[in-house]
């Protein structure tokens, strides 16, 4: 038999963002559940066994098992409910979810709802790579899963696929298993994390080899890996480069089969909801954030957006509805993504005051035009790059000149080579 649970707020995963905004509304006083379908909350944080978290949100400097239980501190500390080893399968109704858990199939009904699922990397079927099916290849969420929570060991040389923040991470996962990194690809002409990654990664507590504007073409090795054929693109020879452990890192997508299931305007850039800039998603009362809606920015930017999302929150529940009109707003080549995607009339800024773009296409000192109706509304000259692999922030008063009543907004990179 199945039974119904209530809720003033139901949110969907434990990762920062949805244990940050639970937090908040718990300690308002509001009855707050969190679905979680891992046996500990926490989310990605929970296995990277390495020190960079709650810089922007906590202003400290720790590991992020220690901002996992730090999180889910406060959470449980306000009140909310985390109900782990807790499936959220479906859609009851317009504010009703179907779940599974040990306790059998449950139905919850929530006044508001929160999507907090986050993102996943691509694994090596996701992304094509022919050759042998051997063990030894991982994401970077799998290997860390494997070293940090169940003390496992892995192979004793590394080939890891991608040079972005999380490839960091995974060097060091490796490290501390014992397993050296031989080397690390990326399909770009330099490496898409930012310099500081990239000067730590030639010192000794790294020391890898990047190789760049190279793919890896074909996996090789029965049983297990023993060795990876990678390309270079620009001449298009090949060479083996001798390994037993492969990890894909980053090319990452949302997990985003509950809002596809709820029937919720999906973007086509980020894959993930369509939201404004308060962060509701085209069904009244369900709210998106996190990773979920920029795959991928970093944990702490993830716990801002929960933040941010339970002012929102509180108050939809206390009456307060959108504008029903709303200026869409999209980016144009080289930039793949903009989030948030709609700009109403008297709602608030983005999170931070930032719009988060994602580029194919490097450009060390962007200019940033915003147009609408054939008329530049806005232009920033930004002296940060806009670099593949992470995160491109743009102030949002770059938006302040949008007419309301207008057509879409198109946000460009007047020097995009």
């Amino acid at each position: 038999m199945t039974t119904t649970d209530t809720a003033d707020v139901a949110v969907i995963g434990a990762g920062p963002a949805g244990l940050t905004a639970a937090a908040i509304l718990a300690n308002d006083g509001l009855k707050v559940v969190v679905a979680e379908r891992e046996s500990e909350p926490g989310g990605i944080p929970r296995h990277s066994d390495h020190p960079g978290y709650g810089i922007r949100d906590m202003k400290t400097f720790i590991s992020g098992p220690a901002y996992a239980r730090r999180l889910a501190g406060r959470a449980i500390k306000a009140g909310a409910t985390i109900q782990t080893n807790t499936m959220v399968t479906g859609w009851a109704g317009e504010m009703t979810l179907e779940t599974t858990s040990p306790r059998g199939r449950n139905h919850l009904l929530a006044r508001a709802i929160i999507l907090a699922t986050g993102a996943r990397e691509r694994a090596r079927p996701a992304r094509l790579i022919p050759g042998d099916r051997a063990a030894g290849v991982y994401t970077t969420g799998q290997l860390q899963n494997l070293v940090h929570l169940k003390h496992r060991a892995v192979g004793q040389r590394a080939v890891v696929v991608g040079a972005e923040l999380v490839s960091y991470s995974a060097v060091l996962t490796l490290k501390h298993a014992g397993c050296r990194t031989e080397l690390m690809t990326t399909e770009y002409p330099s490496p898409e994390s930012y310099g500081l990654f990239n000067l730590a990664g030639k010192t000794p507590l790294m020391d890898v080899t990047i190789a760049r504007r190279t793919r890896v073409t074909r996996i090789i090795g029965k049983p297990v890996v023993s060795g990876v054929e990678i390309e270079n693109l620009d001449t298009g020879g090949r060479r083996v480069v001798p390994c037993d452990t492969v990890v894909f890192t980053g090319d990452w997508i949302p997990d985003h089969e509950l809002a596809r299931a709820a029937g919720l305007e999906i973007d086509p850039g980020t894959l993930g909801p369509v939201v404004d800039t308060a962060l509701r998603t085209s069904r009244p009362g369900v709210f998106a954030v996190g990773n979920l809606l920029h795959p991928v920015d970093t944990a702490d930017i993830a716990a801002l957006d929960g933040r941010h999302v339970a002012t929102q929150v509180r108050a939809h529940l206390n009456g307060n509805r959108p504008a029903q009109s709303g200026v869409h707003i999209q980016a144009a080549d080289p930039l793949r993504w903009v989030a948030p995607n709609i700009l109403r009339p008297g709602d608030p800024a983005p999170a931070r005051h930032r719009l988060l773009l994602w580029t194919d296409r490097l450009v060390r000192t962007p200019k940033v035009v915003a147009q609408q109706d054939g008329r530049t509304v806005g232009r920033k000259i930004l002296p940060w790059p806009a670099s593949p692999g992470r995160v491109f922030r743009v102030p949002s008063s770059i938006l302040d000149g949008v007419d309301p009543r207008g057509s879409e907004v198109t946000i460009s990179l007047a020097n995009a080579p």
